[in-house]
C-alpha cells in the first residue's frame, strides 16, 4: 500500500444529499447525525439531505453540515479498509478542523461547537463588510502583486501554482478583474460567495472566535495535520494550534505548500472525504503523478482500490 494523505473540503463543497448515501447504510455514519442533531439544537440529517440549499449554504450551517458528511464518509472508509494508516492530513478552510477532529486535536461535539461559532461570525462580518472573491487562473506572481495592488485585494487561497484566489471588498475585486483584462490573463472567475473570506475583513471574525476558542482544550496530533496559514504540519501544543487557526479565518490558505509538503513526505495516494471533488483535483494538479480518489458516496468508496 503506497503512502497514503487524507483530505476535508471546506465550505463551498456543501450540496444537497451530502452524506445521505453514509447515513442510511452505515450505522456509525448514522450516529453521527443523530449526535450532531443533539449537540446543534435542530436537525442537521434533514437539512444536509433534504434542503433548501439556501438554509444549507449559511455558514453557520454549511460548515457543521460539511463537517458531518466528511467524517461519516471517513467512517465508512475505515469500516470497509480497517488497516488504513494515513501518514498525514490536510482540510481547505474549514475541512482542516476535520483533519483536527480525525486527528484527535478535539472532540466531535467541540468541533461542532467551533464549527458553529466560526460560521456564525464569518456570516455576521460578511455582512457588515460586505467583499468578494475571483479565482485567477494562469497568472504569474508578479502579475498576481499586480491585481492585488490595482485595488487592495489580497491572495486568500494559494490553491496551485496556476490557480490563486483574491479576496476582499467589491471594489478591490472589481479593480483586480479591470487589471487582469489589461495584462491579458486568460481567466478569472468571479465566485458566488456571502464575503471577502481569508482576508483582512474577516479579521473582526477571528478576533471574536479566538475569544470563543479560550475555553477549548486542543490535544497534540496523532498524524501530521498540515496548517492552511503555513502549509506545514502543525506544532503539537494546543496554544500553538489554537493561534493558528485563529490566523486562519483572515489569513492565506497556502493549500499547495501542504501538498508539495507531503509530496516530499512520499505520499503518492490521496483520498478526499466527503463532498465535492475540488481537492482531489487540486492534488492532480500539483502532482501529476498521484493517484487521487473522491469518496462522497458509498459506490466511489466501493469501487476503492488499495
Amino acid at each position: 500500500m503506497s503512502s497514503i494523505a487524507l483530505l476535508f473540503p471546506g465550505q463551498g463543497a456543501q450540496h444537497v444529499g451530502m452524506g445521505k448515501d453514509f447515513a442510511e447504510k452505515i450505522p456509525g455514519a448514522r450516529a453521527l447525525y443523530d449526535h450532531a442533531s443533539a449537540v446543534l439544537g435542530y436537525d442537521l440529517a434533514a437539512l444536509s439531505f433534504e434542503g433548501p440549499l439556501e438554509k444549507l449554504t449559511i455558514s453557520a450551517h454549511a460548515q457543521p453540515a460539511i463537517f458531518v458528511a466528511s467524517v461519516a464518509a471517513y467512517t465508512a472508509l475505515m469500516q470497509k479498509h480497517p488497516g488504513l494508516r494515513p501518514v498525514a492530513m490536510a482540510g481547505l478552510s474549514s475541512g482542516e478542523w476535520t483533519a483536527l477532529h480525525l486527528a484527535g486535536v478535539l472532540s466531535f461535539e467541540d468541533t461542532l461547537k467551533v464549527l458553529e461559532a466560526r460560521g456564525r461570525l464569518m456570516q455576521e462580518a460578511c455582512e457588515q463588510s460586505p467583499g468578494a472573491m475571483m479565482s485567477v487562473i494562469g497568472a504569474e506572481e508578479a502579475q498576481l502583486r499586480m491585481l492585488c495592488e490595482a485595488g487592495g485585494a489580497e491572495m486568500a487561497n494559494l490553491n496551485s501554482r496556476e490557480q490563486t484566489v483574491l479576496s476582499g471588498t467589491r471594489e478591490s475585486i472589481d479593480a483586480a478583474e479591470a487589471k487582469a483584462k489589461e495584462l491579458g490573463i486568460r481567466k478569472v472567475i468571479r465566485l458566488n460567495v456571502a464575503g471577502a473570506f481569508h482576508s483582512r475583513l474577516m479579521k473582526p471574525a477571528a478576533d471574536r472566535f479566538a475569544a470563543f476558542l479560550e475555553g477549548m482544550s486542543f490535544a497534540a496530533p496523532s498524524l501530521p495535520v498540515l496548517a492552511n496559514v503555513t502549509g506545514a504540519p502543525h506544532a503539537h501544543d494546543g496554544a500553538s494550534i489554537r493561534e493558528a487557526m485563529v490566523r486562519q479565518v483572515h489569513q492565506s490558505v497556502h493549500w499547495y505548500h501542504g501538498i508539495e509538503w507531503m509530496m516530499e513526505l512520499g505520499v503518492k495516494h490521496y483520498l478526499e472525504c466527503g463532498p465535492g471533488k475540488v481537492l482531489s483535483g487540486l492534488a492532480k494538479r500539483i502532482d501529476k503523478e498521484a493517484l487521487t480518489h473522491s469518496i462522497q458516496e458509498l459506490s466511489a468508496l466501493e469501487a476503492l482500490a488499495l
